[in-house]
């Protein structure tokens, strides 16, 4: 496995403290990098705020990209019979939509993965700590392998 950049190493991180709650000095062992470069990541980058930031989840943005595409439908619907087809504009829209639930529905980038991972290890704690250990170090080296 190629050794990982240190934007690679830094967007790791910055997942890693923004969605765990992680010591900065956990995040420097599992990314391989000093508590002082975390320390200066998290300050310079503003990580703090992001943290705070993010509260619109995948789940809650899909939601509204399927709103939208209700509304469209609803206010096609309204017209008189014989015009209830989209316009250029709206069929556009509806297309844009569409393409964007699909790419949120079927892409899954490093956050999900660390998302997913923190869920499941989480989990497993409550069973098995000692395997939940065992486990981390491998899912941050799947991770690694994942982060273009």
């Amino acid at each position: 496995m190629a050794a990982l950049t240190n934007s690679q190493k830094k967007e790791w991180a910055q997942q890693l403290f923004t969605r765990e709650n992680l010591t900065q000095k956990e995040i420097a062992e599992r990314v391989g990098v000093s508590a002082v470069t975390i320390n200066k990541w998290v300050k310079k980058e503003r990580w703090e705020e992001l943290k705070v930031s993010i509260t619109l989840t995948k789940e809650e943005q899909l939601k509204n990209l399927y709103r939208q595409i209700a509304e469209l439908n609803n206010a096609i619907l309204t017209r008189e019979e014989g015009q209830r087809y989209a316009s250029p504009s709206e069929a556009d829209s509806i297309g844009k939509l569409a393409g964007a639930i699909e790419k949120m529905e079927t892409d899954v980038g490093v956050s999900d993965l660390v998302e997913s991972f923190r869920a499941f290890t989480t989990w497993l704690r409550g069973f098995d700590l000692e395997q939940a250990k065992l486990l981390v170090p491998l899912m941050d080296s799947f991770i690694k392998t994942r982060i273009r």
